[in-house]
This record gives C-alpha cells, sequence and structure tokens, in this order.
C-alpha cells in the first residue's frame, strides 16, 4: 500500500485518523499498531509473521539486556541480537547473492553448483532491522531504558510512516515520543503541509522524470548516443532524490499527525561542494545509523590515518551491500568511500581553493556517475552505460530530443529548482530547516508558529499546495506510472 494509492489517500488515512482521535490516549498506540500491521501485511501478508517475530526478539533482548550486569553476559546479548537481525537479512535478502558467487566459485574449480529456492524479500526488511539493531544497542549503551511495554516497542519498529522506506528512526531518537507526544495545531498543520509537498514532488516531478529514466536505461546502451545517455542519467539523478525525499517528506508529515517528530532526512544534498558535504545531506537518517553503530565502533576517526580510510571504505562498502544483494551496489558504496578518502587525503584542502562552481560541479559529477552503478541492472550493462555517455556507443546525435517533450523540459526545471530548494518555503517549516546540521532541526519544531511569515503568506501556501494535492491526487485517480523506487533497496 503506497502512500500515493488510492486505498492509502481515500480509505485507509481518513478511517484511521477518525478512529485515533476518537479513542482515549492510552489506546492510541494500540490502534496505531494494528493500522500499521494493517497496512505492512496490505501487501506482504505472511511475512508480516517475520516482522513480528523479529520484534519479539528484539523486545526479549532488549529486557535482559537491562537485567543484565555482569559486561560479559551483556556483550553476549549484544552479539545475539547482531547475530539475529543480520542473520534475518542474510536469509531473505542476501542468500540468492551469497548462492550464486559460491556457484561461481564451484564453477571454477569444477565443482557442481548449489541449488537453493530464494525467499521473498520482505518489504522494508533494511529499515525494520535497522531499527531493532538501534534499539538494543541504545539500551545496551544506556543511552535509553529497555521498551517494557510490548505495544510501544512493536510501535516504534513497525509504525507505519517510516516503515518500509525510512526515514531509519534511532531509538534514542524517539522512546520519549512513544509514551508523551502532544498535538498542537501548528505540529498538525506543518504535517499536513509536509505530506502535501511530498505528494506533489513525487507524482508531478518525479514520476515523469522516471519514466524517460525507465525507457533509456531499458534500451541496449550500444544503441545510445551520448546525449540520450546523459539525459537518462539527468533523469534518474533528479528522480532518485524527489522520489526519496518525496517519501521522506510525506512520512514526516504523517507522524505529525499523530504527535511524532521525525528527523529530517534531507537537507538539498545537490548543493553539496564536496562528498562530505553530500552525506551530511544525503539520507541523513542513515548516515547518522552508520555513523553511531558502525563507524564509531570501528574507532572513528580516533584511531591512525590508515584506520580511518579502512573505516570509511568498511562502511560504504557495507552501506553499498545494505541498498541491494547486487555488485552494483557494492561498486557505488566504494566509489563514496574512495572519494571520501581521497577529500582526507587532500582533495579537500585542494578543491577549498576553488570557486564554488567548481565544487558543485566536482560533487554532482560524481554522485552522478555514481548513479549509473545503483540505477544498472548489472556491471556490465553499468560500464557499457558509461561507455555510451562518452560516445562509444550508437555515435553522436540529436536523437535524445525526441524524449523531452513539453512535459518532460518543465519536469526537469522544476525538479531542479525543487533539488536548489528554491521551493522550500512552500511549508511552513522551511525556516527551520534551512539550517540543519546533523539531522537536527534548528532552533527546533517547538518553534514552529503557524503563520508567522504572515497572513499573506499563510494563504499562498494553502492555495499552492492544495492546487498542488489536487493535482497530484489527479495523478493517482488516473492511474499513471507510480513506483516507490526505494522500496527495491
Amino acid at each position: 500500500m503506497l502512500f500515493s494509492s488510492p486505498v492509502f489517500l481515500f480509505l485507509f488515512m481518513p478511517l484511521l485518523l477518525l478512529v485515533y482521535w476518537s479513542v482515549p490516549r492510552p489506546l492510541r498506540n494500540s490502534v496505531l499498531l494494528v493500522a500499521s500491521l494493517v497496512f505492512y501485511a496490505w501487501g506482504e501478508r505472511f511475512f508480516a509473521l517475520v516482522m513480528l517475530g523479529s520484534i519479539f526478539g528484539n523486545w526479549l533482548l532488549g529486557l535482559a539486556l537491562e537485567a543484565l550486569a555482569e559486561p560479559r553476559q551483556r556483550k553476549l546479548v549484544v552479539a545475539a541480537a547482531v547475530v539475529l537481525n543480520i542473520g534475518l537479512l542474510a536469509v531473505f535478502k542476501y542468500s540468492e547473492f551469497l548462492i550464486s558467487n559460491l556457484n561461481a566459485m564451484f564453477e571454477a574449480i569444477g565443482i557442481a553448483p548449489v541449488t537453493v529456492v530464494s525467499p521473498h524479500l520482505p518489504l522494508g526488511i533494511s529499515f525494520f532491522t535497522f531499527h531493532a539493531l538501534s534499539y538494543v544497542i541504545d539500551v545496551y549503551r544506556g543511552v535509553a531504558r529497555a521498551q517494557r511495554r510490548p505495544v510501544d516497542f512493536a510501535l516504534y519498529i513497525a509504525f507505519f510512516p517510516q516503515l518500509i522506506a525510512g526515514p531509519i528512526i534511532r531509538y534514542h531518537d524517539i522512546s520519549d515520543q512513544l509514551r508523551r507526544r502532544p498535538v498542537t495545531l501548528e505540529l498538525a498543520a506543518s504535517g499536513v503541509e509536509r505530506f502535501l509537498a511530498g505528494f506533489g514532488k513525487k507524482m508531478l516531478l518525479a514520476n515523469p522524470l522516471g519514466e524517460v529514466a525507465d525507457r533509456i536505461f531499458a534500451l541496449p546502451a550500444a544503441d545510445l548516443s551520448p546525449g540520450t545517455a546523459w539525459l537518462g542519467l539527468i533523469c534518474y539523478t533528479l528522480q532518485i532524490y524527489l522520489d526519496f525525499s518525496a517519501y521522506s517528506d510525506m512520512a514526516i508529515g504523517l507522524a505529525r499527525l499523530f504527535g511524532f517528530t521525525f528527523l529530517e532526512n534531507f537537507n538539498y544534498p545537490y548543493l553539496a561542494r564536496s562528498m562530505q558535504e553530500f552525506w551530511r545531506r544525503w539520507h541523513i537518517s542513515l548516515s547518522n545509523w552508520l555513523r553511531d553503530y558502525l563507524y564509531i565502533p570501528l574507532g572513528g576517526n580516533r584511531v591512525s590515518p590508515w584506520r580511518i580510510y579502512f573505516n570509511l571504505a568498511t562502511v560504504f562498502l557495507l552501506c553499498g551491500l545494505w541498498h541491494g544483494a547486487n555488485w552494483t551496489f557494492v561498486v557505488w558504496g566504494l566509489i563514496h568511500g574512495l572519494f571520501l578518502i581521497l577529500e582526507r587525503l587532500g582533495l579537500a584542502a585542494l578543491l577549498a581553493r576553488t570557486p564554488r562552481l567548481v565544487q558543485h560541479a566536482y560533487t554532482l559529477a560524481v554522485v552522478s556517475l555514481a548513479w549509473v552503478f545503483f540505477r544498472a541492472a548489472d556491471l556490465t550493462q553499468a560500464i557499457a552505460y558509461l561507455r555510451a555517455m562518452a560516445g562509444f556507443g550508437a555515435g553522436w546525435s540529436l536523437d535524445f530530443l525526441s524524449e523531452i517533450d513539453p512535459l518532460v523540459a518543465i519536469c526537469l526545471v522544476l525538479g531542479g529548482l525543487a533539488s536548489a530548494s528554491l521551493f522550500s518555503p512552500l511549508t511552513s517549516d522551511w525556516k527551520l530547516r534551512r539550517n540543519q546540521r546533523e539531522g537536527r532541526l534548528d532552533p527546533g519544531i517547538g518553534s514552529l508558529q503557524l503563520g508567522r511569515d504572515g497572513a499573506l503568506m499563510l494563504g499562498a501556501r494553502l492555495v499552492v499546495l492544495l492546487t498542488i494535492g489536487l493535482l497530484a491526487a489527479g495523478q493517482v485517480a488516473a492511474g499513471t506510472y507510480n513506483p516507490f523506487i526505494y522500496f527495491r533497496f
């Protein structure tokens, strides 16, 4: 059930809001939990039991951690949590990848291949597994108490806005909100604004650009002219940001309707002037998770330079694998890790002496070219696509112009402007997000005041957002191309 599907928009959400605000406050978490399980089971059915098994197991591990005082026993519990959660990912997400690579090795040495039926990949397993690990590690570190109420813990893992595509919510950031979360008019209104902004970004910009990207990447790379190949990459570069940030906007907005405040997940990453800055702006919840639960435990910046470089390479190799069980994702992660290492070796200092335009161009070039590996079906296609971009495909021509009809041209322009934050004043929290650092709102969502920019601005914003919402709803009703591309990761 997608946020942009008719069932969600016109049945699930209205019914849930009606029930949620009708029941006594002590029952509201139970209502949200039941709704979240229905939301997940709508598309996954049996595999909802896998998530429930993960919830129950991690809840017990958290209670065991708080009950134990002996350090060795606590470490064993944490180790058990890592084995449980990573093992779950290994079985459902990586078994086919591991077996196929193992069979390639067997074939090379003349051993018969292993035949294994690959399990279905449950939606959101990467996200709810990282949520579970965050909980257990936070309890182990003492930054949060174990959650004794099973309903509240299950809601943290299964809460439908962030369940299948993030953002990744660290337990210590939300533990207090599970019990106490006052809802103000300002918070609810800003939630509606963020949802409508994301809904429009998804339906009116990301989807049309995604159709062009899909058509071009589906063609044999040898048949692509450089112009067509570059157009496909530009459309995909805009699509993946607009699509994923739209989902985050919608998730953040929906959560606010129930009193939850999620940290931001994007801070206009294509405005970055280095790869270090890009990862402070892109998928911030994942960056923070990898920093807190992987990079720092490996030693972070407190070790020798060579160990720092090893840590960065390890983190981004695993970051790539987290996105998908394919060598293309591994290469994508290693490209990002390599340039982060190069910037530490002196490239960042060199870039700092160049004009801002050069810094932006460098970052966009690295990010965009790496997206080829992220989008390609395999390494062979990725390399062939890069060759086509360099002119080693079908030769130079203007055939790409046939892909740019008026709608695509408008989406390219508006998508670029949206990526550059020029539409950020459409929501009332834009000033709070403008100075965002490290995934935190500055000065904080509590300072949000409805209409503080004036009645005229408030009215204009309302008209524009309602218009966007109606146009986007029209696209939903028309049954147009409507994927959420981050679901497959």
